[in-house]
């Protein structure tokens, strides 16, 4: 770095924590030549390596996202400051831009099941789920669900770089300076402005292998803002087109990103998180089975805003950053527990951006769930995974059946509103009858996955509730 050059914000907090280049590289186990493209913004950290900086820089990965989204724009020269014409015109330009972009995101009938729909026939129909509402390739979604430890996760070493998803400026609107948005979280930072947005270390999925007694799950690390860049950006192409054709499909010319991915299954293609979906069931010994669904607040969640989920259903997610956790952390059960704490008991979001260990096997409420579950009150079973049509995003599709009176005691505290919506409820009652003509009634407002979900689980109810 020359006399009087200007410090980047990573550099300036490398510098802060007392670490040269040299060190910090050492410490990371990469080149001094990287750490000095970071910190000039010409490179950004792959997802793996995020964790470890983090730890290093003593900052949270939502604090180290923003260090990097600063660093990219420090040496990027402003705008053309000419006469008052030119500076008038470009800022022109750039709230035509964004407002066109935002009418496209925020489009009349967006919000409902409608454009999934449509994105499904896009494919032939051996590659739709029974229904027609979801995307299941070649083994991917099971005859019948099986016992959630026959799903094996292999964890995987291998660094495989994402998949590169372009042309994406049609997708992206102008920032404030002139310059298109480098990915699409960062526009909707700036311009939808959700409460809940923040990059946090995900679970990548790498490769799914069918066994003759479950499936095998093959995983790396991701971040949430490159899967939700690719998610969106797809899903924001196929409205543009969508709004282009008088709202109706498009064809497949019209959708440059959709069309270069080609096998939407394939994990090389298409950088997936397959994040998981759990319908809950309170097993009643009179057969007055029930179940919770959520809805999501569209003010709070930056997608998936005004429809109606199963639930507990989030992302595949480290509750650390110690490495070491990472690692362990690459459980289901461990992450439908977290998601159990979080969305109907209220507890705070073991959101992975610090180093602190959560010990599944004593903290409440994870132990007294494990106990319900040992004692065989609390089963969980799996379907597999499949594709939302619209942003072509992987989810698993899993179920919790609760004994009542264990469901009661578990959530004796639960809350009818959390960070990321509220329980849907019926005549004061938080819970829905588990019948067909209940789910007949609420199809209108339940998300493609869901609704796909609550089918094949009545379905299948005499093996999910008779054990």
């Amino acid at each position: 770095m020359g006399v009087g050059e200007a410090v980047s914000p990573l550099a300036a907090r490398r510098l802060a924590v007392g670490h040269t280049q040299e060190a910090l590289a050492e410490l990371l186990g990469v080149a001094v030549s990287t750490v000095g493209r970071w910190e000039r913004g010409t490179q950004t950290p792959q997802p793996w390596q995020r964790a470890d900086l983090a730890n290093n820089l003593k900052i949270t990965l939502v604090e180290l996202d923003t260090l990097l989204d600063h660093t990219t724009g420090h040496d990027q020269a402003p705008p053309s400051t000419g006469g008052p014409a030119d500076r008038a015109a470009i800022a022109t330009t750039v709230r035509d831009s964004q407002r066109a972009w935002l009418r496209v995101r925020q489009a009349p009938g967006v919000r409902g099941r409608e454009l999934t729909e449509l994105a499904a026939w896009l494919y032939p129909q051996p590659q739709r789920a029974p229904g027609g509402h979801v995307l299941a390739g070649p083994g991917w979604l099971l005859d019948q669900p099986i016992d959630l430890d026959a799903v094996h996760l292999t964890w995987s070493q291998a660094h495989t770089p994402p998949p590169p998803l372009h042309p994406v400026d049609h997708v992206l609107p102008l920032t404030d300076r002139g310059q298109r948005y480098r990915g699409y979280s960062r526009a909707v930072r700036d311009l939808v402005r959700p409460r809940l947005l923040e990059n946090r270390l995900s679970y990548r999925l790498l490769n799914l292998t069918p066994t003759t007694i479950g499936l095998t799950l093959t995983l790396g690390t991701t971040t949430f803002f490159e899967v939700f860049d690719v998610k969106q950006a797809i899903a924001h192409e196929f409205k543009a087109a969508w709004l282009a054709n008088h709202r109706t499909t498009p064809s497949w010319d019209t959708l440059p990103l959709r069309a270069m991915l080609g096998d939407p299954f394939d994990p090389h293609q298409l950088l997936m998180s397959p994040g998981i979906s759990t319908l809950t069931i309170r097993r009643d010994p009179h057969g007055d089975h029930q179940f919770v669904l959520h809805e999501r607040d569209g003010g709070k969640v930056a997608d998936g805003g005004g429809l109606c989920h199963v639930t507990p259903a989030g992302e595949f997610q480290p509750s650390s950053l110690n490495p070491t956790e990472v690692r362990n952390d690459c459980c289901l059960w461990r992450n439908i527990m977290r998601e159990f704490s979080e969305e109907l008991l209220g507890n705070p979001e073991h959101d992975g951006s610090s180093a602190r260990t959560i010990d599944h096997t004593t903290e409440e409420p994870f132990r007294s769930f494990n106990q319900a579950r040992s004692q065989g009150r609390f089963r969980l079973w799996h379907y597999g995974l499949v594709l939302e049509p619209l942003e072509l995003g992987a989810v698993q599709l899993t179920v919790a059946v609760i004994d009542a009176d264990t469901f009661d005691h578990l959530f004796a505290n639960m809350v009818d509103t959390n960070d990321e919506g509220h329980i849907v409820s019926r005549t004061g009652h938080t819970h829905m009858p588990f019948t067909d003509d209940a789910i007949d009634r609420l199809d209108p407002r339940l998300s493609a996955s869901a609704l796909t979900l609550l089918r094949l689980a009545r379905r299948d109810h005499h093996l999910l509730l008779d054990n």
